[in-house]
C-alpha cells in the first residue's frame, strides 16, 4: 500500500465509478497512514494499554475492520449485524471491557490480514456500484437523513480519529 501509484491523488481508479474512485482514494491514503503508524509493533506492544480504561492498539486495528464490516452490511444489505456476526465482531465494535478481555495475543499480521480481507470485500462490491448509489438517502443516526457517501466517509473518518490514539499510544509504550 505504501508504494501505491497515485496515493497522493484523489482521482479516478480504473474499474470504479468516478465518485467511488475518489472515495477509495481517500480510504487508501487513510489506510496507508494507519499501516505506517503500526509498522514493526510486537504482539506485546499491540496488547499494551495505557491504563485500565484504554483500548490497545490491536483492539483499535480490529475496530477498524469491525466498523467496516458493519457499514458493509448497512450499505450493501441494509441491515445490522446478526447474532452470529456480533459474536465475531462485537468486542471490536464495542471495545471497552469486552475488547480488553477478548482482543489480545495476536501479532501484527493477524490484524493486517483481517483489515485487508475486509477492505478487499468492500472494494469488490464497490465495483458493482454507481455514483448514484453513493447519494442514495435514508434515515440513519437519530433518524437523520444520510447517504452512502457519508456512511463510507464515516468509516475512514473513524479510522483517522482512532489512528491519532494509536500514534499517541505508540509514543508512550512501556513494554
Amino acid at each position: 500500500m505504501y508504494d501505491t501509484p497515485n496515493l497522493l491523488l484523489i482521482t479516478d481508479i480504473p474499474g470504479y465509478a468516478p465518485q467511488i474512485s475518489r472515495l477509495m482514494s481517500m480510504m487508501n491514503y487513510a489506510r496507508s497512514t494507519t499501516l505506517r503508524s503500526v509498522e514493526g509493533l510486537t504482539t506485546e506492544q499491540l496488547d499494551y494499554t495505557i491504563d485500565e480504561t484504554s483500548n490497545s492498539i490491536g483492539s483499535l486495528l480490529l475496530h477498524f475492520a469491525a466498523v467496516e464490516v458493519a457499514y458493509q452490511l448497512e450499505t450493501f444489505e441494509h441491515r445490522d449485524l446478526n447474532e452470529e456476526e456480533m459474536k465475531i465482531w462485537g468486542a471490536a465494535l464495542k471495545l471497552g471491557d469486552q475488547g480488553r478481555a477478548e482482543i489480545k495475543g495476536n501479532n501484527l499480521d493477524y490484524y493486517l490480514n483481517i483489515l485487508n480481507e475486509v477492505r478487499s470485500k468492500t472494494y469488490e462490491v464497490f465495483k458493482t456500484k454507481t455514483d448514484d448509489w453513493l447519494y442514495e438517502e435514508y434515515p440513519f443516526w437519530r433518524n437523520q437523513p444520510a447517504n452512502h457517501y457519508f456512511m463510507w466517509y464515516h468509516v475512514f473518518e473513524d479510522e483517522i480519529n482512532h489512528r491519532g490514539q494509536i500514534r499517541w499510544m505508540r509514543k508512550r509504550l512501556q513494554v
